[in-house]
């Protein structure tokens, strides 16, 4: 008889030994009420009186689905995101929430859409930072409560649809264009600055604007195919004149 009764309780032992990883943490309950979070090791659950739900701590990925969201400004546009959070208090996971990888996916999908009805295309394009940034800040109100610290938020692709891209593809090269005319007028003008006050110093030095005349003359006799035709001051004619007298 003892010997029975001994084996009942090694089988029931046996039975009742559960194993928490090093990544997890268990809840306990007792007769369907909680009663503590269970540690990593092998831990004793007793059949029918005792259960533990086993929660993963480590950090997860979600990858939300492309969402169809319309912009400030009326723009329609596909976008998707992955969400990075993991669990900081087993028991509220377990308590507070039915399914907490779903409804962390669900408040997600519905803040992204959200966030961006709030911004406009070329705020969207331009600072999805700040946009992920506003998205993870919304998750957090609400995933507190949960006991889920929501760690990250990444922006993955944003989908226009084609005539939008048209668009904005010949707004750019006009952009460019607007650059490109803005920098070679800057250069124009500041290459007459400099000529204005090198045609200063040339009147204002006797003599100077003939040495950069036979300056130039020099140059181009440097290639024998030119022909040079020029201008000589009367007065420089009427010099050489006297000279030849």
């Amino acid at each position: 008889m003892w010997g029975t009764l001994l084996g009942i309780v090694v089988v029931v032992l046996l039975i009742s030994i559960r194993q928490v990883n090093q990544y997890q943490r268990g809840v306990k309950f007792q007769l369907g009420k909680f009663t503590k979070m269970v540690q990593p090791g092998w831990r004793l659950v007793l059949p029918i009186i005792q259960s533990m739900t086993k929660v993963d701590i480590r950090t997860k990925a979600v990858d939300m689905p492309l969402q169809e969201a319309l912009t400030k400004d009326n723009v329609s546009a596909k976008i998707n995101a992955v969400i990075y959070y993991k669990i900081v208090d087993v028991a509220k996971a377990i308590l507070e929430v039915e399914n907490f990888w779903f409804a962390v996916s669900q408040l997600a999908q519905t803040t992204m859409r959200n966030v961006v009805g709030e911004l406009e295309l070329d705020e969207l394009l331009a600072n999805r930072d700040a946009a992920a940034r506003r998205i993870q800040q919304i998750l957090e109100k609400t995933t507190q409560s949960w006991g889920i610290q929501v760690e990250s938020v990444e922006l993955k692709d944003i989908v226009l649809p084609d005539n939008m891209q048209r668009v904005i593809a010949k707004q750019a090269e006009a952009e460019r264009e607007k650059r490109a005319v803005i920098i070679k007028a800057s250069g124009e003008y500041i290459a007459a600055e400099n000529i204005a006050k090198a045609a200063q110093v040339l009147s204002g030095t006797p003599g100077a604007l003939h040495l950069r005349t036979l300056s130039t003359i020099n140059d181009l006799s440097s290639d024998q195919s030119n022909t040079v035709i020029f201008a000589i001051p009367l007065e420089v004619l009427r010099a050489f004149e006297r000279m030849g007298k």
